[in-house]
């Protein structure tokens, strides 16, 4: 069985063991997807969101001394978008609704993010992007983009940062 179709049974698996789920999407870390169970949304506009969130999440854990990327969890007024590595070059982002056991999202998340990992071992060339531990990000300078993303730092804020 191809790699992507098992990827594909462990969200349909998730997503039949935790019924609040929306959706349920596998991507590499550059915003490519791999499988997806997502009736409701537009997978690829998801994975390169999420491509992006990761870019501002693992820079937040470097100055913040956090370690490598593991998770990331936004609340919407209708529900959890929640993001989960899944080995050094891919993600688990899963769509839920507002009636969600944060909880047990984030140990299911977890759980799959794994099975996911082992799933993807040796699945992407040593170019890709990396999640968890990987190359450092380039430094922040006022009045530069925050790394490859679109994202202008403004040279002066009002706070200070």
């Amino acid at each position: 069985m191809a790699v992507e179709a098992e990827v594909l049974n462990e969200l349909r698996r998730l997503r039949t063991r935790m019924p609040q789920l929306t959706g349920a999407l596998a991507a590499s870390a550059d915003g490519l997807v791999l499988a997806q169970d997502m009736p409701r949304s537009e997978p690829e506009g998801l994975a390169a969101l999420t491509a992006a969130a990761l870019g501002v999440g693992r820079r937040m854990t470097d100055l913040a001394a956090g370690g490598g990327f593991r998770e990331l969890l936004v609340r919407g007024a209708g529900g959890y978008v929640a993001t989960y590595a899944a080995g050094p070059t891919a993600v688990l982002t899963l769509l839920a609704d507002d009636r969600v056991n944060v909880g047990r999202l984030h140990l299911e998340g977890r759980r799959s993010g794994t099975r996911i990992a082992e799933l993807m071992t040796g699945r992407f060339p040593a170019d890709r992007p990396f999640l968890a531990d990987g190359p450092p990000p380039p430094p922040v300078e006022r009045g530069r983009t925050l790394g490859a993303l679109p994202i202008r730092i403004p040279p002066q804020s009002r706070h200070g940062f």
